[in-house]
């Protein structure tokens, strides 16, 4: 056991999250905890499929929703260090006809650029799915659809959380400024591979399939997103998918090498993979005291303090205050992270030099979810000594 990180604490965590999936909240977990670097917890729990009677084992791959933003995050900032994108870059010098052909819909556009897009400023529509559930897997098609939306908010003045439309965007860009023939194969040459991602790729491989866990949710009907919305997930992010806001497969292990190598200011395997003034500005707090439309909704339904949106270049961070949020009030400021929908996050806390990877089965309601990793953030703080 580490001797930076408290056994008893971390013992607790494991145990809670057992009796989290004993009690039916969710179905199981691949949890692990680490300081300087050092694994303090390393732990599988529950199952992958619990009506199906599969446990979960250590090296399963997950579809990790959201978190995949990250990856994307992580490839927008290397093209930032290589000078081929700037935070100035508009979608409009790089996908030109982000324009639309409308002339009357056309209003705004021109505005929207990278920043923008990183920090969920864009100003565009909220929507998960520009395209069909099942057309969703097909860049091209995507991009193609976005391009006849109308910009709903002046660039820069509303935040308001993209599940889909700005890193799909950002794919492209990057796809484009790199001249790659895919942007899955422009991820893999540049960064999972790079960072010896073994099990990590944009759509999970058709031989990963006895590994894979399936997406099942326990949300109601009523939500933002149903059962249906996330379920048929496990259809469309397939071997052929390219989806860069929420197609991506990993592991425990694959997301810790990630999160360290951040946690290293962008080091890994003795190369610099993101320079460090790129990774500092991404973890510093971009969006000042401006809401997240989104979770400010689900706190309003719940009867919350209205959460401030705490945007980096792609990372959320931590802030400060005692409202609700993934990280819990008791982790740095800076603390930065991302998060797939009621089910997978990391983190980094650079002021306790630690980091925290949770995937889970079974996913959420998002409200719920926000309640389950505030609790198992505030244990993992609590356990640096």
């Amino acid at each position: 056991m580490s001797a930076h990180l408290n056994a008893e604490t971390l013992e607790l965590l494991e145990t809670t999250i057992r009796n989290d999936i004993n009690e039916g909240t969710y179905d199981g977990a691949r949890i692990m905890v680490a300081r300087h670097g050092e694994v303090g917890l390393d732990a599988t729990i529950g199952w992958a499929d619990r009506a199906g009677g599969r446990k979960l084992k250590e090296d399963d791959i997950f579809r990790v929703l959201s978190l995949t933003k990250a990856f994307t995050n992580a490839l927008v900032y290397q093209a930032l260090g290589e000078g081929k994108l700037q935070l100035s870059t508009r979608v409009v010098d790089v996908i030109p006809e982000f324009w639309g052909v409308d002339r009357f819909r056309t209003m705004r556009k021109d505005r929207v650029n990278l920043a923008h897009l990183l920090t969920h400023r864009s100003g565009m529509p909220a929507t998960p799915e520009p395209l069909p559930t099942a057309e969703l897997g097909n860049l091209e098609n995507v991009i193609a659809a976005i391009c006849k939306l109308d910009v709903i908010h002046e660039p820069g003045t509303n935040l308001t959380y993209s599940p889909a439309i700005n890193h799909a965007l950002m794919g492209e860009m990057l796809r484009r400024v790199y001249g790659a023939s895919s942007f899955r194969e422009l991820a893999e040459k540049n960064l999972f591979s790079v960072l010896d991602m073994k099990d990590t790729r944009f759509g999970p491989l058709d031989e990963w399939k006895e590994r894979v866990v399936p997406l099942k949710a326990y949300i109601p009907d009523s939500g933002w997103l149903s059962p249906k919305d996330v379920e048929d997930l496990n259809d469309v992010v397939n071997e052929d998918a390219e989806m860069p806001w929420v197609g991506s497969v990993s592991t425990a292990r694959d997301v810790f090498a990630f999160a360290e190598m951040i946690r290293r200011n962008g080091q890994a395997n003795g190369k610099s993979v993101i320079a460090p003034a790129i990774l500092d500005a991404a973890t510093t707090l971009q969006t000042g005291d401006m809401t997240n439309d989104l979770y400010a909704m689900i706190a309003k339904m719940r009867g919350w303090e209205e959460p401030p949106g705490n945007f980096g270049l792609g990372f959320s961070l931590s802030g400060t205050g005692t409202h609700p949020s993934f990280f819990g009030p008791f982790t740095s400021p800076r603390t930065h992270g991302n998060y797939g929908a009621g089910s997978t996050l990391f983190w980094i806390d650079p002021e306790r030099d630690m980091t925290f990877v949770c995937l889970t089965s079974g996913v959420m309601d998002e409200g719920d979810n926000v309640l389950r990793f505030q609790k198992l953030s505030t244990i993992a703080a609590s356990a640096a000594l």
